[in-house]
């Protein structure tokens, strides 16, 4: 039954996974179809002959693939014990057909090892709304509700609906691990990890010249990695099921490679998901860019103007007190504590070098500062200010970079922490902060001279930071022998090693306890450390970390105390910080403590400091109110909010002028305030009404559950699976059943190598295969690995999800079990002969649009031509009416003599579905005409613009165009093409056996 379409297709192909195919004379078993651009590519594991048990890949465009029809399948006897050879099959079927990509029910995201949030379900299904053309989405919930979780559970759902076969993820890379660990645990997704380490084991497995990502299916891997010569070309060349980016913040700015690699991904792929707490960068053309990765048609042609309905579907914001938040996490996430700023004295050191600063250079009694560079004037001295706020040794280190650029003969610093850009450096830009110097070299010379040596002075004398940092750590009981932990920020790199060398010694702890986090240390460095500090059996007592922690990295298991050394000049990082702490899954109420210098000698420097401390009360009330600090500011660049805060302090500007109140950006109706809304979508003060129940499903009705089904398949295999290899798999069940394991046989250890690497290290999976089998053991066992007896944070039981590799190598042995175009016959509870029919609906791109389940009964069975199919809801409750047999008394007598019934089942079923199949139909061509229609009046206006515009604008409107093109060829792509049956069952009821049917007789020729 096919379905008129206006796309043509290349190659026809009617096989679904489940299916017997004839290839090169062998016979194959399908486990999944892609469709491709001259055909399909068809995944099969052998069946017959030499190739038994053998995994491959055939294209149709070069192969000759033979599909035995459905209707002709012969009806074989199940003679196994409980029936439990057509059991395995039928759940292994059941599980291998993809769930409809219009199905609103979960199938898996509720079943992963997480807390059943609803808000995070809500993602997930905005992400999967068949009203989207294609399952894309910016997760925009705010730091610490669980976008990593959001993410784990639409992957989930797509792979179960045939849609995330090949994934690349894009993440930082001081993240990989943490991302790679959260997909693995808790939704049972192995990726593989392209860190420096992986990197180095792809280069031993593969040729030079071979593409990575056709060899492996999932992987993850930083976009600093991704965005090299290398794998920019390896990438033009692969299409990805679905690509995630991560703090895709990072890819906002439309001018830098990283937004042109983003957009290169956002073509090369079906699904798509952007996540960032902080997703646009205030610039109406760079945010207009991003949502058009997404979906081109919601951004009108101009570039810049949204369709502010259709960016609504595409969004998903909330904020930890979003009412539809607040009603649901509960003690789970312990609420913030009100901030400590603690206003230091300084001492008597510290005060002589805030007055040089001031006098000197901030605000000179000569009337002019000594910088003699050609620009950033009025910006460098508030960089020495900014780095003696951090420390002595950030300040030493900055006036010793200074006066090493000066002996070079360069104009401007060479420290890497200057508020002086390079723009401004350059004297470019007509801005203040671009103003030349008026000092000359050599007065810049002194001066740097007479603070070096004041700075060279504070390194060995008493610092009153320093010691209020100190007090602070010893009053919360941070010491030898405690298990208390915080979290010590600060901006600069020499600042964390002078505090670690410091704290060893005063608070009595081993080098081992404190440890320091920055961005100048290997990718894998920095995971084993964020890693190390999820323990409880970590050494590390105080992670002092610089910024490269304040974005994705979770470090609230066994810590709520934070402490800002320094003040970042910029509420981003701000929010960003305590969002490291202050996040989902926080038990104890974080608590956030500020230190900063009080000069009491100054006339201007002191007071104006704590403008610093205003900042951090902002964003405190912010986070109450919006979730979202950016939009204070209305910058969302650290950079720029850093040079914001440089002008209020040196009394340029108000702070007030630059950092708004919030009741001022919600009501802005300029440019600002639309982002704001629009990034503020679901985070009402009013109360939403109670959010329904998610509508779940994903359960075949065969088995109660994932153990159930690998226990029988390891019996249907091994016959014995208690016995050690190769009689068996050494299989062992905790006496509660929660806890079991195995010794995994040569083709399953060859599924577990793309497992994570230092898991299958840490626990030895490849030797013994231990499983959580329940959630709740699921999550004891990432407690434990938690714990202060554990060594390793990768649980040594792993969750047996639906997605788990060892299901799915199972269902691939059990669906090996029929032979070439054959059909169990069992024996059920029933009056009739009844046969089991599948029926799948396909769109032209090879989706599976919709599913039926018909059970087709036989009143007569002297009269095979009358047939009464009946239509279920669903699989499970079409298995439930089959009422099967729960015990086994032998094979099924004359089964093949059956075959009449099943030819007759599959066309009344074929008949039966066609009411249904058009009003699916009807319903995919009027989601693909509103889609067609939105289209066409996109072009409409382009049209109208095209012919004002000139030159760039309107290549602009034309590459565009190319995009909305893209969109209406896919559009076209969801209509229903055709539908493929296939019996699954027939039920005999008791009693009846058919005598096998007679050998036709040989012919007198034959026979002489």
């Amino acid at each position: 039954m096919t379905a008129p379409t206006t796309a043509p297709r290349t190659t026809e192909l009617d096989a679904a996974p489940g299916s017997t195919v004839v290839i090169r004379d062998e016979e194959w078993l399908v486990t999944q179809v892609e469709p491709t651009a001259d055909g399909h590519f068809v995944h099969v594991v052998g069946l017959s002959g030499l190739v038994r048990d053998t995994e491959a890949v055939f294209s149709t465009a070069i192969e000759d693939v033979a599909v035995a029809d459905p209707a002709d399948a012969a009806v074989v006897a199940d003679e196994s014990p409980r029936y439990r050879e057509s059991r395995l099959w039928l759940e292994a079927m059941l599980r291998k057909t993809p769930v409809p990509v219009t199905e609103d029910a979960l199938t898996t995201a509720h079943r992963a090892l997480a807390d059943p949030l609803p808000y995070q379900f809500e993602a997930v299904r905005k992400a999967l709304h068949p009203d989207n053309l294609r399952p894309r989405i910016l997760l925009a919930d705010a730091v610490g509700l669980g976008k990593t979780l959001e993410i784990g559970m639409i992957l989930s759902e797509l792979a179960r609906r045939g849609r995330g076969e090949r994934i690349l993820v894009v993440t930082p890379k001081h993240v990989l691990e943490q991302m790679q660990f959260e997909l693995w645990t808790r939704f049972a997704l192995p990726f593989v990890r392209l860190d420096s380490t992986g990197i180095q084991r792809i280069r031993q497995k593969l040729p030079a010249n071979r593409n990575p990502f056709a060899f492996f299916k999932r992987v993850i891997i930083s976009i600093d990695t991704l965005k090299s010569d290398k794998y920019v070309a390896h990438l033009r060349r692969h299409r990805w099921d679905a690509v995630v980016i991560d703090e895709s913040h990072n890819v906002t700015n439309s001018s830098t490679q990283n937004f042109r690699l983003a957009s290169m991904l956002a073509r090369q792929t079906d699904a798509m998901v952007l996540a960032s707490a902080t997703p646009h960068n205030g610039d109406p053309r760079s945010f207009a860019a991003l949502v058009r990765m997404l979906e081109p048609s919601a951004v009108k042609p101009d570039g810049v103007e949204l369709d502010e309905e259709q960016v609504k579907r595409l969004i998903v914001r909330r904020h930890r007190h979003s009412p539809e938040v607040a009603s649901v996490v509960g003690a789970d996430w312990a609420e913030r504590k009100e901030p400590q700023n603690v206003l230091v004295t300084p001492s008597p050191l510290e005060e002589e070098i805030a007055v040089e600063l001031e006098d000197i250079w901030l605000w000179p009694t000569r009337g002019t500062s000594p910088y003699s560079g050609r620009g950033g004037a009025t910006l460098f001295p508030w960089t020495l200010a900014k780095a003696f706020l951090s420390s002595p040794a950030a300040l030493e280190e900055s006036v010793r970079k200074r006066l090493r650029a000066l002996d070079a003969g360069t104009e401007t610093s060479d420290d890497d922490e200057s508020l002086v850009t390079p723009d401004a450096a350059e004297g470019g830009t007509p801005d203040e902060r671009a103003t030349a110097g008026t000092g000359t070299r050599a007065t810049e010379r002194t001066a740097l001279a007479r603070l070096h040596d004041l700075a060279a002075r504070s390194l060995t004398e008493r610092s009153a930071k320093y010691d209020a940092l100190r007090d602070h750590l010893r009053g919360i009981g941070v010491g030898k022998g405690s298990d208390m932990r915080a979290v010590v920020f600060a901006e600069r790199v020499a600042t964390l090693g002078w505090l670690q060398g410091r704290l060893v010694t005063d608070l009595g702890l081993k080098p081992e306890n404190v440890a320091v986090l920055h961005g100048g240390l290997s990718d894998v460095d920095q995971q084993r450390i964020v890693e190390s500090f999820k323990l409880a059996s970590s050494p590390i007592r105080v992670l002092v970390t610089g910024d490269v922690a304040s974005e994705g990295v979770n470090l609230h298991s066994h810590c709520h105390h934070l402490v800002h050394y320094d003040i970042p000049w910029s509420l981003i990082r701000i929010e960003q910080r305590n969002g490291r702490i202050d996040r989902y899954g926080q038990k104890n109420a974080p608590q956030i403590t500020t230190l900063l210098l009080d000069p009491q000698r100054t006339r201007r420097f002191g007071g104006d400091l704590r403008v610093l401390t205003r900042l951090v009360e902002r964003e405190h009330h912010a986070h109450h109110a919006l979730g979202d600090t950016a939009s204070l500011m209305g910058q969302y660049s650290v950079a720029a909010e850093e040079k914001s805060i440089a002008d209020v302090l040196r009394q340029a500007r108000s702070l007030e002028s630059v950092v708004k109140e919030v009741e001022e950006v919600v009501a802005d109706d300029g440019p600002a305030g639309l982002l704001a809304r629009l990034m503020n979508l679901g985070a009402s003060t009013e109360a939403p009404p109670a959010p329904a129940a998610a509508p779940t499903g994903g359960r075949t009705g065969v088995y109660d559950d994932d153990l159930a089904f690998l226990e029988d398949a390891l019996t249907q295999i091994y016959t014995t699976p208690g016995q050690e290899p190769s009689n068996g798999v050494a299989w062992k069940k905790a006496a509660n059943a929660s806890v079991a394991s195995l010794k995994p046989p040569r083709d399953l250890r060859q599924r577990l190598e793309v497992l994570p690497q230092s898991y299958l290290a840490d626990r030895r999976v490849t030797e013994v295969l231990r499983l959580a089998t329940t959630t709740a053991q699921g999550t004891r066992e990432l407690a434990n690995a938690r714990s202060a007896e554990s060594t390793s944070v990768w649980p040594e039981a792993h969750f047996l999800g639906p997605l788990h590799p060892v299901v799915e190598w199972a269902s691939d042995r059990a669906l090996a079990s029929l032979g070439r175009n054959q059909v169990f016959a069992v024996r059920g509870d029933l009056e009739e002969l009844t046969v089991l029919i599948q029926a799948a609906l396909y769109n032209v791109r090879g989706q599976v649009v919709a599913t039926s389940y018909q059970t087709v009964a036989f009143p007569n069975l002297d009269n095979p031509g009358f047939a009464l199919p009946q239509p279920h809801e669903s699989a499970a409750a079409a298995i439930e009416a089959l009422h099967l047999g729960a015990t086994n008394k032998g094979g099924v007598a004359g089964a093949s003599g059956l075959q009449p019934y099943v030819r007759q089942a599959v066309r009344s079923a074929e008949s039966a579905v066609g009411d249904q199949v058009t009003s699916i139909e009807f319903a995919a061509q009027q989601r693909v005409e509103a889609w067609l229609k939105r289209s066409q009046h996109w072009r409409m206006e382009a049209t109208a613009l095209i012919s004002r515009e000139v030159g760039a604008a309107r290549t602009g409107i034309t590459n565009r165009q190319s995009d909305i093109d893209e969109e209406s060829r896919l559009a076209r792509e969801m209509l229903p093409e055709r539908t493929l049956l296939r019996p699954l069952l027939v039920v005999v009821p008791p009693g009846l056996d058919l005598p096998e049917p007679e050998a036709e007789p040989h012919s007198t020729e034959e026979n002489n």
